[in-house]
Parts: structure tokens; C-alpha cells; sequence
């Protein structure tokens, strides 16, 4: 008799209908697409589609509300985590979570960043680190690693002039206010499995009110802004990247694991 047991093997993927239509901006071979549809499956799965309000700064994504079919807030450079905060506290019942790109939120909007997760806003933030600044020309970022090239640092990132990549994941679990706190990324199914998985406990924290922030860094490519085919950014990624921001959990329901 045939199984209908769904493993990962023969898992069958359709688009949720929390996605619109519209084509998205992206660079070919980007991540952010695959963690917009891995975000929004989760809320499609968890039944929260009229309960959801996210908020896009500046960046990237900064059209991501043209691709997720929830309701949607723009915010200044770096501003998501204060106007999140307003939203959830003035609609408690909402789902409130913030979509932001290392440029926004490991730099100009460091401050934002640290106060609300100091503050154990209930909220859910994902943090998009592809290691340089995307969107407006391949600058060096908080995030770029030793000796990268990018358009502003050619010979490479001196470390001696500029300061070391931003751990910024790794600082913020420190404080007491956030709840839970990992690195993921979206390379292979299994990652963007795992991810989902993050997203869903961060969600289910929530609206439980459990109390303290959810956040989540997900490591993507830049293949434009590397100059790489998709390929080689993904491969250069694992071997590169991931080597200073390891995947992984780092804080689970307030205790540091790592």
C-alpha cells in the first residue's frame, strides 16, 4: 500500500497564496525571495494572515510590501524596531514583525535595534545579512569581512582602520530583553527548513505573550554585489562567511545555548 507520509524526501512545494503576483525586484539568485515565501508560509500555516503586520524600512527590501500579501508599513532608514514597537503595543493582538537588511539594521539604525531588543519588545525582527550594501551599489557594511572587496573598501577590509565585522546577533543576545536568537540561511532546503521552523517558534512566542524579542539573522548571498554567479556566491558563502557568522542557535527562551 502506498504511503501518504510526507518526508523530506518527497516534500511538495506550492506557492502560498500570502505571496502576490507581482514580479519580484530581486537580483537573480538573491535570498530574499525564498525567505519573503519562507516567512509568509509560516504565517499562511499558522492562520495569522489577518493578525500579521510587518514593517520595511529603507533597503532592499524596502518594496517587500508589493510581495507579502499581509499588512504592511513602511518606516524611515533604520526606524522598523520603533515603529514595530508602537504597533504592538498599540494592537497587542497583532503579529508585529520587522523585515531589515544589515545596512539598516546593524548601521543606521543600530540604536533602534539595540533599545528595542533591551526592551523586550514582543516582536519578531529578521535580519537579512548578506555581509555589504546591496542596494545602493556594493559599499562596504558593518557586516563586510576581513580583507572583502567592495566598492568602497578595493584592497579589502582593513580592520586596523575601519574595525572588525559587526556581530550584532551575537551582542544582542546578551541583553535580557530578547528571548530567542539564531543565525540561519536559505542556500538548501534544509536551511530554509530550519529557518521556517525559527520563525514559527518566534511567532507562536508571541502571541503566547511569553515575553522578550525574537530575532532572527538570516545570511544570504549578494552575487551582484560579490560579483559572483549565484553559484559561486552560495558556495563562497558556506566557505567564507559562515566561518565569522556561524549558523545556529544562540539564545533559546532566554538562555544563552552558545
Amino acid at each position: 500500500m502506498a504511503s501518504n507520509i510526507c518526508t523530506p524526501e518527497n516534500l511538495v512545494y506550492k506557492k502560498t497564496s500570502l505571496m502576490t503576483d507581482n514580479v519580484l525586484h530581486y537580483c537573480p539568485g538573491c535570498g530574499h525571495g525564498t525567505i519573503h515565501r519562507t516567512l509568509m508560509e509560516a504565517v499562511d500555516e499558522m492562520g495569522l494572515q489577518e493578525k500579521t503586520v510587518g514593517i520595511a524600512p529603507v533597503g532592499c527590501s524596502v518594496f517587500a510590501y508589493n510581495y507579502m500579501n499581509v499588512d504592511m508599513q513602511e518606516a524611515a532608514h533604520g526606524r522598523a524596531p520603533a515603529l514595530a514597537t508602537a504597533v504592538k503595543r498599540l494592537m497587542p493582538e497583532k503579529f508585529v514583525f520587522t523585515y531589515q537588511g544589515d545596512g539598516d539594521l546593524a548601521a543606521i539604525g543600530t540604536a533602534e535595534t539595540v533599545h528595542a531588543c533591551n526592551r523586550g519588545e514582543n516582536i519578531l525582527m529578521i535580519f537579512v545579512n548578506n555581509a555589504i550594501y546591496g542596494m545602493t551599489g556594493g559599499q562596504m557594511a558593518p557586516t563586510t569581512l576581513e580583507d572583502m572587496k567592495t566598492a568602497t573598501s578595493p584592497y579589502g577590509r582593513d580592520v586596523h582602520k575601519v574595525g572588525w565585522p559587526l556581530r550584532i546577533t551575537e551582542m544582542i543576545a546578551q541583553l535580557n530583553g530578547v528571548r530567542n536568537v539564531s543565525r540561519h540561511s536559505v542556500h538548501t532546503a534544509a536551511a530554509v527548513r530550519t529557518l521556517k521552523k525559527a520563525i514559527k517558534k518566534g511567532i507562536e512566542d508571541q502571541m503566547a505573550n511569553k515575553g522578550g524579542l525574537t530575532f532572527i539573522e538570516v545570511m544570504s548571498n549578494c552575487n551582484s554585489g560579490w560579483k559572483m554567479k549565484p553559484v559561486d556566491a552560495n558556495k563562497w558563502m558556506v566557505e567564507n562567511v559562515f566561518e565569522y557568522f556561524k549558523p545556529g542557535d544562540i539564545k533559546v527562551d532566554g538562555q544563552l545555548v552558545r
